[in-house]
């Protein structure tokens, strides 16, 4: 209430009703069955945790309507962006706000700057500046979001602030996609809060009516408000989740160290020189900068290539194939639930199965199936597994080629070349499981 008694227009975030109490599907399963689901199931990247839902709030209104510690504004580089958030921060801020942002001298992309809140009934304004999406530079611009959303919890942090209020600050001048741009917001904050959860009591999400539908679909991927549910959302998680702080990952920009890398005790004089087997060589990053690419080819097509220098030539071919897989966006093929994990046979071994029926491979591309089902099973398959392939109730649309699943088997196994199973165990299996209806 102001002064004079009138009901005042500012929203308390303590008031806000949390992520976590928003659930209608909470288990009601024990500790043992929780146990149960823990060994049995696989588990989410983005595990549930009532402690950090109660964190978070999804709000539909007005950021600048927020009673909280600070709220973040989106603008451009010189900080004068005219979008509905900026207007309405600026008109309730008052005018000493325009003269506070002259004294920055503007902002860089991916950064963020801190004013008073002013009139505002939050103390502070965190400003910060999102990409222009080109899809071209798609990788750019998902740095540099990450880093908007990562710096402003960093300047939360750094400030002792309790309480922050985002708002969308992909704008829809920028033109980044609001589905990519939300993925990067909530594994982001969700990443911050594990790390640093203890600095920061609320963090709220203000958003329109346009975007709140976008956020109440992937909030659960990140933000699971039960066992169920996280198991639920774990398939359509997307390829790329991002490193341990949710900054989206490039392969191509890591560099590996590995420790005095080179040739193996047994590595013989007699082998050096132009036709040197590169195959012992590490697989850091300098090592790759192999020479004459094409002349290896020549080798393999002439078989006078070693069969260690093949395996490593096959390695190099799963790795791209990983990193595309991890660079697209493979949803509607997880949607299919066509690839699962039940369980482990009784030599111990995972057991993956594919439902042919639910692949309708008439309808969908085949290449961004087989992309979805290595990004599966690249943790699997570090260890030995079976792989169970149901052809009950296929028809015609979704009669799946044999090729697939041999494609797919050569592919994964790449990764297990050169293990010895343990003791007693046979290497990875693959079976058909074939039921006939007539």
């Amino acid at each position: 209430m102001d002064p004079l008694g009138a009901p005042s227009q500012f929203v308390d975030v303590d008031t806000l009703p949390s992520w976590s109490n928003s659930c209608e599907d909470e288990l009601d399963a024990s500790d043992a069955a929780a146990e149960t689901f823990q060994e049995d199931t696989i588990r989410s990247p983005f595990l549930y945790n009532k402690d950090i839902n109660r964190k978070v709030v999804l709000w539909k209104g007005d950021v600048a309507l927020l009673n909280c510690t600070a709220i973040v504004n989106t603008s451009n580089e010189s900080l004068t962006d005219k979008n509905p958030v900026s207007e309405s921060i600026f008109m309730l801020a008052g005018p000493d706000l325009k003269e506070d942002l002259q004294k920055l001298k503007g902002c860089r992309t991916g950064e963020a700057k801190l004013t008073k809140g002013f009139n505002l009934a939050a103390r502070f304004i965190i400003h910060t500046v999102g990409p222009k999406y080109k899809s071209r530079y798609r990788t750019a611009a998902e740095s540099s979001l990450y880093s908007c959303y990562r710096n402003v919890l960093q300047l939360a942090k750094e400030q002792s602030m309790s309480s922050i209020g985002f708002c969308v600050i992909n704008s829809a001048k920028r033109g980044y996609p609001l589905e990519d741009a939300t993925h990067i917001a909530l594994r982001t904050v969700r990443r911050f809060l594990e790390i640093h959860g203890e600095t920061i009591e609320k963090v709220v999400f203000a958003v329109s009516e346009l975007e709140e539908a976008t956020y109440q679909k992937l909030l659960p991927l990140y933000f699971p408000r039960s066992l169920k549910e996280e198991s639920r959302s774990l398939p359509y998680l997307p390829a790329d989740i991002g490193n341990a702080e949710g900054e989206p990952v490039v392969p191509e920009r890591q560099i590996r160290i590995s420790e005095k890398p080179g040739a193996p005790e047994d590595h013989h004089e007699e082998d050096e020189g132009l036709g040197v087997d590169l195959s012992f060589i590490g697989s850091h990053a300098f090592a790759r900068m192999e020479g004459d690419i094409d002349k290896q080819r020549r080798l393999i097509l002439q078989g006078q290539l070693s069969e260690a220098a093949l395996q490593k030539q096959h390695q190099r071919n799963y790795n791209r194939w990983l990193c595309q897989a991890r660079s697209e966006d493979l949803s509607d093929i997880a949607s299919l639930k066509a690839l699962y994990q039940t369980g482990v046979d009784n030599c111990g071994r995972t057991v993956m199965v594919v439902v042919g029926r639910n692949i309708p491979v008439t309808l969908i591309d085949m290449d961004k199936a087989l992309l979805y089902f290595i990004h599966v099973m690249d943790h699997i398959a570090v260890k030995e597994y079976v792989l169970v392939y149901f052809h009950t109730l296929t028809s015609e649309y979704n009669h799946l080629d044999s090729d697939f699943l041999k494609k797919l088997y050569d592919v994964v196994d790449v990764k297990t070349e050169g293990q010895n199973p343990p003791c007693g165990q046979p290497p990875p299996a693959l079976f058909c499981h074939i039921t006939r209806t007539d």
